[in-house]
């Protein structure tokens, strides 16, 4: 069975590929990637452009609501990564009844367009915010990136010969980090798939997961 970690990479690469395919271009989970969309729409005149502005500001915002709910959290005693992986299950939820409801979106801008990918936007903020306390050992599992750089970096080594004690840690990382690549791929190209097969409905996928994942045994908790 996947790892937490991949299953929520996974989410992430799903996430991004139906939230730019239904949502006018909206990078959910790489909300940089947005500044590239925002100067399309207004070069080729099409819509979203407010959403995409809104949603550096939303993810940092959501990052920093995670972390402080995290202190709240552990000083009542409660569990934190349950807590905030709960919290990413209710936007993700709430982005998907908006886009079943409304959707297919003729207008990004259109309110319920914009609040439902500011919400898959909160819920990635979330997931960012919660990976890189609880999964600090994994690869980031909404930004491919560096993860890819040091995939190549560590399959050169290789190719040009390193020491025996650092072929078994480059190999190690070489593993968790092609699978997270793996996954968000995977996601990507899912989440292409399911739009194109059943419309908005593909956005009860990202919810359904992570919903399950609530209940894995292994969904660690502490500081």
């Amino acid at each position: 069975m996947p790892s937490i970690a991949v299953l929520l990479t996974f989410i992430a690469g799903y996430a991004d590929a139906v939230g730019f395919m239904a949502l006018h271009g909206l990078f959910a989970a790489h909300v940089t990637g947005n500044f590239v969309t925002i100067g399309a729409a207004v070069v080729l005149g099409t819509s979203g452009v407010v959403t995409k502005l809104l949603a550096l500001p939303t993810f940092s915002l959501f990052v920093a609501l995670a972390r402080l709910a995290r202190y709240s959290l552990l000083a009542r005693g409660l569990p934190v990564f349950r807590s905030l992986l709960a919290a990413e299950f209710v936007f993700l939820a709430g982005s998907c009844a908006l886009v079943v409801g409304y959707g297919p979106f003729t207008n990004g801008d259109a309110l319920p367009a914009a609040v439902a990918g500011l919400m898959l936007v909160a819920a990635m903020a979330i997931q960012n915010a919660f990976q890189r306390v609880h999964l600090a050992k994994e690869p980031p599992t909404t930004i491919m990136t560096g993860t890819t750089t040091q995939v190549m970096l560590d399959v050169a080594d290789l190719m040009h010969g390193v020491p025996d004690e650092q072929k078994v840690a480059i190999r190690a990382r070489l593993s968790r980090m092609g699978t997270a690549v793996v996954a968000f791929g995977l996601g990507c190209g899912l989440g292409a798939v399911c739009y194109a097969g059943v419309g908005v409905w593909c956005f009860a996928v990202p919810p359904l997961l992570t919903f399950a994942t609530l209940f894995r045994h292994d969904a660690a908790d502490g500081p």
